[in-house]
């Protein structure tokens, strides 16, 4: 139909890569540009539990907005929440079922111990390393099972305050993150007061494509002791 030709005209208005290695399509403003997700979480989501819809805009290279809508997830005893997030205006949470609520703010814990902290994890060992991250759980102290959930709602547990560190450790050697995996989640916690790099400290580089080429892994925490976690995960990886 006539909304499905829409789409399908806006899609083909991407089908370029933000570096300049494809010819934009007319109309399209260069460095500027929307990366999607539609299903984030495609196990979650046929298991029925957690997944996301995330979108974000980049310019430049810079991740400027983002917006996660997480069915799944809880915010107080209500199940679907929407996290938005804007650079430089703080990070919201809104309910799903309510479209006359207005946002609330979100924000990190405020936690300072780390032995203390509740990390979160991919539910899939294909995604993330689980071995590498008991290792790195025993060397910071930390003795609470790991909060595993699909997809970027990790991001959301960060930046509302249920978890304090998103460890996402590559599997194998020269995996590259994809960006709309990554995108919406990292300017929600930047946003909400966390910190956001790749497992060397290094911020993530979306200016280079479909992929953080220039990053390896994620680490995302409440920003209270992400040198701490980083250096733990730099002792635990290095061996290998």
């Amino acid at each position: 139909g006539t909304l499905g030709r829409a789409v399908l005209s806006w899609i083909d208005r991407c089908t370029f890569g933000p570096a300049g290695d494809e010819e934009p399509p007319k109309g399209a403003t260069p460095g500027r540009y929307w990366t999607l997700d539609p299903i984030d979480g495609t196990k979650g989501f046929l298991r029925k539990e957690h997944y996301a819809v995330a979108l974000a805009l980049i310019e430049k290279g810079e991740v400027v907005a983002g917006v996660l809508g997480c069915p799944k997830m809880k915010v107080g005893r209500r199940q679907g929440a929407l996290f938005t997030a804007a650079r430089g205006q703080g990070a919201m949470t809104y309910l799903l079922d309510d479209e006359e609520a207005a946002g609330e703010p979100i924000s990190v814990a405020s936690r300072q111990e780390v032995e203390k902290a509740r990390f979160c994890e991919s539910v899939e060992s294909g995604h993330s390393s689980h071995d590498d991250a008991a290792k790195i759980a025993k060397k910071l102290g930390i003795t609470k099972e790991p909060y595993r959930i699909d997809s970027q709602c990790k991001y959301a547990a960060i930046g509302k305050g249920s978890a304090s560190i998103y460890l996402r450790l590559p599997t194998r050697k020269g995996y590259e993150e994809k960006i709309w995996d990554h995108a919406a989640g990292s300017i929600i916690v930047e946003e909400a007061g966390g910190v956001v790099t790749d497992t060397k400290g290094k911020p993530l580089d979306f200016s280079l494509g479909r992929t953080l080429k220039n990053n390896t892994g994620i680490i995302a925490t409440n920003g209270n002791f992400h040198d701490e976690v980083a250096a733990a995960v730099k002792a635990v990886t290095k061996k290998q």
